[in-house]
């Protein structure tokens, strides 16, 4: 009965270090998915070709043309004025300032009811044009599951944009 023993110390010595390989390969992989273009994931670029509103644009993506909206932010419509106007014109800016061109992140759902491609707009590594809008106050955190893989990011930009009462939430915003 000894040598069962035994035999079970030796088993367990031996699965330990590749339990702890597993688990760290998997908490880096966790990352990796958890934020894609930071960790140097390659996104498919797309030009801007039209600002429909504060939330939705049309894009040129491999040779095809997809009206977008973006996804976890609901910016005011266009008869909700001045706000619609305003939350379309500061997009069309963000936009023009990185020269018409963004990286397309998708999420779990592809599509909304719509046919709108459902996504995350990138200007560069870290610049998210979806927090972008929440933070600078043309609109409100809308989240729809499964889509939420930047919910909390999205959430924080949203705070800030309440705590220094920018754009819709200043003291003339939209009621």
């Amino acid at each position: 009965m000894f040598w069962v023993k035994k035999r079970k110390l030796i088993g367990y010595r031996i699965r330990l270090p590749y339990a702890l390989i597993i688990f760290i390969t998997s908490l880096l992989c966790l990352t990796v998915l958890a934020s894609p273009v930071e960790a140097g994931r390659s996104l498919p670029e797309a030009g801007i070709v039209e600002v429909n509103d504060g939330d939705t644009v049309v894009i040129s993506m491999e040779g095809k043309k997809y009206r977008t909206r973006l996804i976890g932010i609901d910016a005011p419509e266009m008869g909700q004025e001045p706000w619609g106007r305003k939350a379309k014109k500061h997009l069309r800016e963000i936009l023009k300032a990185s020269g018409g061109k963004v990286r397309v992140e998708k999420d779990v759902t592809k599509y909304d009811k719509y046919n709108r491609l459902l996504a995350y707009l990138w200007l560069d590594e870290k610049t998210l044009v979806n927090e972008l809008m929440l933070r600078d106050g043309y609109a409100v955190l809308f989240t729809i599951q499964p889509n939420s893989r930047y919910a909390d990011r999205l959430k924080k930009a949203q705070s800030s944009a309440r705590e220094s009462r920018s754009g819709i939430w200043g003291p003339e915003g939209l009621t």
